[in-house]
């Protein structure tokens, strides 16, 4: 990953307009370029962030061809612990007011925990942990300040499930979970909502990034659900200011079984289940 803010290409900008405003971060492919193509279906302009700056501006064209929407481009590394307050200074500048952020940027690991340098965990707890809080904590005043804004964190279901060993991916998207149900509650009677989506396996490029696809289509086809199911899923839940989206009713009773059963007997069970893959529903 880079690690250098100072290599981000230059942005390409959108006049402000009346038109509300969504932010998708990790939106390049799979959840996150779903979410931009229904907000923008929905009547959004975006403002669209991940690295793949070719594959952005693929969406920016699509989106203006099919809705009429227009999109600002940023091309960035959320690795970079700058990054966040530079997507904000870019939009304020711009004279856009975003009212709904969704925070999708993410990946999988392989491997055990020291299987991978400090370096590479350093990066991916930024990209897992810090960014989108730093990201949601300086897009929140303007929302708070008008009465009305969305703010949906996809999360996983492995926040719900116990964690593999050695595995960070659990953990970090446990902590997504239970940031979000806190600031749901921080935000009550604000008109800012905010939910998590804890999707479980989904059609994406995922484990394809991962190099796993071969011990993913393994797995029963039950267990799958496609991307624009999950971001459905999660707009109407973010609506409804539900704390936790879990879409799909297997994914729904594997919650339950986890949150119902002893951990003792959970954490058995679910670790030996995916004993041929890499720990990463989502």
């Amino acid at each position: 990953m880079q690690n250098d803010a100072r290599n981000v290409t230059p942005q390409e900008q959108i006049d402000p307009v009346p038109r509300p405003i969504a932010l998708v971060t990790g939106a390049s492919s799979g959840i996150g370029r779903d979410f931009a193509l229904a907000l923008a279906a929905r009547g959004y302009d975006l403002v669209v962030v991940a690295r793949r700056e070719d594959r952005l501006i693929a969406l920016k064209r699509e989106v203006a061809t099919r809705f009429s929407a227009r999109a600002m481009v940023i091309a960035m590394d959320l690795a970079v612990t700058t990054a966040p307050r530079e997507i904000h200074s870019i939009v304020e500048g711009s004279g856009l007011e975003v009212s709904y952020l969704v925070n999708n940027a993410g990946y999988g690991t392989r491997g055990r925990f020291l299987d991978a340098s400090w370096s590479s965990h350093a990066d991916f707890l930024q990209v897992m942990c810090g960014s989108w809080l730093h990201l949601t904590h300086l897009m929140l005043p303007l929302m708070v300040k008008r009465g009305h804004g969305r703010i949906l964190n996809v999360s996983s279901l492995a926040s719900l499930t116990p964690e593999p060993p050695g595995s960070l991916y659990g953990p970090v998207k446990a902590m997504m979970t239970g940031a979000s149900r806190a600031l749901r509650l921080d935000l009550l009677a604000t008109g800012v909502h905010c939910t998590a989506l804890c999707p479980g396996f989904t059609r994406t490029e995922f484990h394809d990034t991962l190099g796993c696809r071969e011990a993913m289509n393994k797995l029963p086809k039950y267990l799958w659900q496609d991307s624009r199911t999950v971001v459905d899923a999660g707009m109407r839940g973010v609506e409804e200011n539900r704390a936790v989206v879990v879409p799909g009713l297997t994914n729904k009773l594997i919650a339950l079984m986890c949150k119902l059963l002893p951990y003792a007997l959970t954490s058995q069970m679910i670790p030996r289940a995916m004993s041929s893959a890499p720990h990463t529903p989502r």
